[in-house]
Parts: structure tokens; sequence; C-alpha cells
């Protein structure tokens, strides 16, 4: 046990040392190629912090622990809410997260909301429609995945629209100088997603032993335990984010990682010998439910705009942390 805890700690530090120049170079990327901070938060940053996840699961999934493999994922998309609402009532300026300005992120939340519905939905009816599946994956996943797709396709054409709405200085194309600086960021980005992808595999080789030791269940771990550690990359680059004042990148980076969280299940179902939706609880719906009805109070949060908020009655904060862990009590009594 004492060995694992150890092997557990190191691996989260690595991820976090990693995770730490993510929103640096990402927030370079998009200075540099005029993409915008909102579309490089949403897509690359959120793929690149993602990245725990498909390691570690995949490693999960290969020593015979889907559910700790599905909890991680779902669970990890409930800590980045658990993180947007933390950040939100820490930061200078109470209530930025859930301002009229963040309101452009409401396309890519309720993306984000639609995907995991779906999930939700494939989870609830995998005992009759899990086995049916296409190149090893299952009908309702290939579904997740062009969902996702057309997701990206909306947000890059809403960002384009208000970047061509934007100052005539964001439409320009990069200079020269430019496009040959653009080498560092992108290397520096790359080696710290490395970084993460090496580290992942032992992240979830320990967790697995700390589940099997303290009796606690691999659905419970998985959705605690090793989905705070995987999204502590997003806690690290959304805070790095937040001071380099990139309110963009920082909220574009939790919305776009749930939505990349999805997408993942594609993968884990193609390397589980047989469907992994009707190997896992039933429990992780629950998760599923508990991350879509956060999604949505954020998102209401971001489109209701009035000049005293009431405290939890209305969509702030502290009501989707009230959601959140009473979606962590509920699991936790499932086991």
């Amino acid at each position: 046990m004492t060995a694992a805890l150890v092997q557990f700690a190191v691996s989260a530090a690595i991820i976090v040392f990693a995770g730490t120049y993510l929103a640096r170079y990402a927030d370079q990327i998009a200075e540099r190629t005029g993409f915008g901070r909102l579309l490089v938060g949403s897509i690359l940053l959120a793929g690149a912090t993602s990245l725990p996840e498909l390691t570690v699961d995949l490693s999960a999934v290969r020593m015979g622990m889907p559910d700790l493999a599905v909890g991680d994922l779902l669970g990890s998309s409930l800590f980045n809410l658990l993180i947007l609402a933390i950040l939100d009532l820490l930061s200078n300026t109470r209530g930025r997260m859930f301002s009229r300005e963040a309101a452009g992120h409401a396309l890519s939340g309720n993306v984000s909301a639609a995907l995991t519905a779906m999930v939700a939905l494939c989870l609830l009816a995998a005992p009759v429609t899990a086995s049916r599946e296409w190149l090893g994956v299952s009908y309702g996943l290939w579904f997740v995945v062009l969902g996702y797709a057309l997701g990206v396709r909306m947000v890059f054409f809403d960002q384009q629209m208000a970047t061509e709405a934007a100052a005539a200085v964001e439409m320009m194309a990069p200079e020269e100088g430019q496009i040959r600086s653009l080498g560092r960021p992108a290397t520096g980005f790359a080696l710290a997603a490395l970084a993460i992808i090496i580290a992942g595999p032992y992240l979830s080789d320990a967790a697995g032993k700390i589940a099997d030791a303290s009796g606690l269940g691999k659905t419970f771990v998985g959705t605690t335990l090793v989905a705070f550690s995987t999204s502590l990359p997003e806690l690290v680059s959304s805070l790095a984010a937040l001071r380099l004042g990139s309110q963009d990148l920082a909220i574009g980076n939790i919305f776009g990682s749930n939505a990349f969280n999805m997408i993942l299940l594609a993968p884990l179902d193609l390397m589980h010998p047989g469907p992994l939706l009707s190997a896992v609880s039933a429990g992780h719906s629950v998760t599923a439910l508990g991350a879509i009805t956060a999604t949505l109070i954020v998102v209401l949060g971001q489109l209701y705009h009035v000049e005293r908020r009431q405290v939890i009655i209305e969509p702030d904060a502290w009501l989707v942390l009230i959601v959140i862990f009473g979606v962590l009590g509920i699991v936790y009594r499932l086991g």
C-alpha cells in the first residue's frame, strides 16, 4: 500500500509539473497563429490536458479494470467542473466564469453536455446495444465520435465569425518572424504532453493497487482518486491561463476537455476484450448525469444576467459545488 501511494504521488507530480507548461505554450500558440484562445483552449489545450485520461485508462483496460477507466473519464469531467467553480470562487472578480463575457463558451459547454448525455444513454442501453459494433467499437460510441466532430466544427465556425467581427489586428495573418518563432512553443508543448503520456500508466497501476488494498471499489476510486489526479493538468493549466489574463483559454480548456473525454471511450472500447460499456457498472450513468447537470448550471449562469444573483437558488459556483459533491456521495454509496 505504501509503495503504491508513493508511486501514485510521484506519477501525479510529474503530470502536474508538465501541465504547468501547457497553458503557457498554448497561449503563445494561440497568439502566434491567430486561431484565438477560445479555439486553442477548446481543442489543442483540452486534448493535451486529456492525455492523462487516455494513457491511464488504456492501461487500466489492459489490466482488466474497465470500471476504473470509465469512472476516471466521467469523474474527470466532474472534477473539471469542480475546478471551474473553485476558480470562480477564488478569482478576484467573483463570478467572471458565469459572466456575460464568458457567455461565448455556452456553445462549447452545450456540446460537452450533449456528448456526455449520449454516453449516459449508451451506458443505460448497454445491455441491448453494446454488442452491436463496427471495427471493434459500439455503434453508440461511433455516434459520440461523430457528435464531437460536428461540435468542433460548430465551435470553429463560431470562433471564425467572432474573429472576423473583432479588430483588424486579430484578422491579420502572422508575420514571417512570428511563424518562425512558433517552433519553440510547439516543441515545448509537445515535450510537456509527452511527459504526461509517460507518467500516465504508472498512475493507473498505482490507483488499481490502492483500490484493491482499500476495498473502496474501482468505480469509486476511478471517479475520485484517479479522476482528481488526471484532472490536475486542467487545474494547473487553467490557473496558469487565468494568471496570463486568458479567461477564454481557461474556460475553453475545461469544456473542451470534458467533450474530449467522451470520445476517449471509443479507443477504450476497441482495446477491451468485448463490449466495454456492458462490462462496467451502471452507476457510471449517475456520474454522467451529474456532469451534465453541473455543465448546464454553468451555461445557465453564463446566459442569465442580473445585477445581484441569489446564492444557490440561482445558477452560480456554489450550486455547481453542491451538485458535484452530491453526485460523489451517491457514487460512494453505489460502490
